[in-house]
């Protein structure tokens, strides 16, 4: 415990506390005083438990400090039992509760110190979710879990910057140069401001140069963009980039930029003159066949309009509009056909995706499903001469193909003219068989011979499809192969720009820490900075209160010593009216007048003495009769109740009942 009393007085007589205890006079304050070293430890750790505490309930300083140490996370020793002990002993300021508090907060300060401030910001109101329900609570809970995330976020970026060091000598040197710099600066603009405002139109003339400088910035940051490209292009050209590339690249780019600054643009004009056009519809009412034949009516009248214009125009025959209009019939079938040419790339793009991704699919399959690569070489080579062979082959067959084809058509023919003959048969097989009376006969038959012609075909088709589907294959194996051919070299190219990507990420990624070093520099000397005003401010304050408690105590002992001087002269003068206003008299009179009284009162305890015990017999006398008089009452009473029983007779002051 000495220990323990030691380090505090230590740390009290330190900055930022300066009291001036030791060991007896801190170990003799009284558990007010007690109480009040612990409230100014607690406000150096969070500024809002600045309080004093004979301005404040003891329950509410009991609880301001429970809940601090709470949000400190102090943990008293021992259980439960003694944490109500632990409160009792706060509430009353008891030493062996104390004592550890104070030298818990004063061994760690400044861990406490950020521990507080965190707690202001990061410390979660509860919302009762049946105040959830409603939309703007609830919008404003989820804003303000926002906004702690973002304040844990920049608090960490804050600590770093702070552990990482940085001199700032240099930066204020600067700044004082950048300062100096400024302030001549505001002198010329205000020298060359005399000056122009004696100049007519100085307003248009200021506005016009204002635009002008902007747009001078404006260029140099263009040609500054534009060297940097060149620069990109000249470092890509000389680093062996394919030329194809680029001019795909460039194709490209004109591509998208007809489609975003002329094709959409169009089309979403198109768009919302339609989408216009239906809402203008859908909010008319429902037409009937009146409504339409006003319409074409209407639209008969606006087409013979057109026509009779049109007659009009012609009969001008003027040669320039006629020019003009060759050239825009000349323009209008360009515009078309360059519209039909961008859908048809556009198709053709979206027809290369889907191809490129269908290639994805199927070489991804084929590894999945033999773990083979795309030829490559002499391989592809070996591949292609199979290919050719085939082909021969496969032209052989297409020729046989047609052969049959044409025989198919014969055969066809041919069979169209059996199904005459065949029906007529029939209908005369039915004939007979109607007149024998076995009808139905040759439909069984036939039906018979149809499912098994059918159970032949389906076994047929079964083999025809295991052959197509090996075909198949063998074409898309074809195809994988002349996709990955023709990717090889983009991707060699993609291979060659990731590289250069992270080289400049890493570049970017260097600078930036650089960056980081140097902001987290300024930050701390900042910081630094802060503290040692934060403290001179305290001084500053702590002095003026000093120089007001020593300025009221010297008017205090003014007052009082105008006081003494006045009772002196009082005393001592020869005039009797004089005396009697002094201090000295009026209590010597007062005194006098008080032991009277004091007499007086002696007199009548003693007389009251005296006459205690008769009046005591007395006033037992009177509570007897009293009871004997109650009696009377209720018997009374209760003789008026009851139906008379006897009579009753009163002689010589006696009551007798004769029944």
């Amino acid at each position: 415990m000495s220990d323990q009393i030691k380090f505090i007085v230590e740390k009290l007589n330190k900055d930022p506390f300066r009291k001036s205890y030791n060991l007896i006079t801190f170990d003799s304050l009284e558990p007010m005083q007690l109480l009040q070293v612990l409230n100014d430890v607690l406000a150096e750790i969070d500024p809002k438990q600045v309080v004093d505490i004979r301005e404040e309930m003891p329950e509410q300083t009991a609880k301001r400090m429970l809940s601090l140490l709470g949000i400190l996370k102090y943990k008293p020793p021992g259980n439960a039992t003694d944490m109500s002990t632990f409160r009792q002993g706060l509430v009353i300021g008891s030493k062996p509760v104390i004592y550890p508090v104070l030298h818990w907060l004063l061994q760690r300060t400044n861990e406490l110190k950020k521990r507080a401030y965190l707690a202001r910001f990061l410390i979660k109101l509860e919302v009762p979710s049946e105040f959830l329900q409603d939309e703007t609570v609830a919008d404003t809970n989820k804003q303000y879990e926002e906004l702690m995330e973002a304040f844990k976020t920049l608090h960490k970026e804050c600590e770093q910057l702070k552990t990482s060091g940085f001199s700032t000598a240099e930066i204020r040197r600067d700044i004082g140069a950048m300062e100096e710099e400024k302030d001549q600066l505001i002198k010329r603009v205000e020298r060359l401001k005399k000056r122009v405002e004696t100049v007519q139109n100085h307003q248009p003339m200021l506005k016009i140069a204002r635009q002008l400088r902007v747009e001078k910035e404006r260029e140099e940051f263009l040609a500054q963009q534009k060297q940097e490209q060149k620069n990109q292009v000249s470092s890509v050209k000389c680093s062996s980039f394919d030329s194809g590339l680029m001019k795909r690249l460039e194709e490209e780019i004109k591509f998208n930029s007809y489609m975003v600054t002329e094709k959409f643009p169009k089309e979403l004009e198109n768009k919302k003159k339609e989408l216009h056009f239906l809402q203008k519809v859908v909010s008319e009412p429902a037409m009937g066949h009146s409504d339409l034949l006003e319409l074409e009516s209407k639209m008969n009248e606006i087409n013979t309009e057109i026509s009779q214009l049109i007659e009009k125009k012609m009969m001008r025959n003027e040669p320039i509009e006629g020019k003009l209009s060759l050239y825009r019939q000349q323009a209008s079938i360009i515009s078309r056909k360059k519209e039909a040419k961008a859908e048809e790339l556009q198709e053709a793009k979206e027809k290369l995706s889907i191809l490129e991704r269908e290639v994805s699919l199927k070489t991804n399959q084929t590894r999945e499903f033999d773990g083979t690569e795309v030829l490559k070489g002499d391989e592809f080579k070996r591949y292609v001469s199979k290919l050719r062979s085939k082909s021969t082959v496969f032209k052989k067959k297409h020729q046989i193909i047609a052969e049959f084809k044409a025989e198919f058509g014969l055969l066809q023919r041919t069979e169209e003219l059996l199904k005459q003959r065949h029906e007529n048969i029939q209908r005369q097989l039915q004939t007979i068989e109607e007149k024998r009376g076995i009808s139905g006969y040759s439909y069984t038959q036939e039906e018979l011979e149809r499912v098994s012609a059918l159970k032949s075909e389906v076994d047929e088709m079964k083999g025809r499809t295991l052959d197509d589907m090996s075909e198949m294959v063998k074409k898309l194996n074809s195809l994988v192969a002349e996709k990955k051919s023709a990717l090889a070299p983009v991707i060699k190219e993609l291979r060659q720009l990731r590289q250069k990507c992270q080289e400049l990420t890493q570049e970017c990624d260097e600078k930036k820490s650089q960056y980081d070093s140097c902001a987290a520099g300024l930050e701390s000397n900042r910081s630094k900075l802060e503290q040692e005003v934060r403290v001179l401010r305290e001084e500053c304050l702590q002095e003026e209160s000093k120089y007001h408690y020593t300025n009221c105590m010297i008017k205090n002992l003014g007052v009082q010593l105008r006081r003494a001087t006045d009772e002196i002269k009082a005393y001592v003068s020869s005039d009797q009216q004089e005396k009697r206003k002094a201090i000295r008299e009026q209590y010597t009179k007062h005194i006098a007048e008080q032991e009277n009284l004091g007499k007086k009162l002696r007199e009548k305890q003693k007389t009251v003495r005296e006459s205690h015990g008769p009046n005591m017999k007395q006033a037992k006398m009177w509570r007897d009769f009293e009871q004997l008089m109650e009696c009377k009452k209720q018997c009374f009473l209760k003789q008026q109740s009851q139906m008379s029983i006897g009579q009753v007779i009163q002689e010589g002051g006696e009551d007798r009942l004769v029944l």
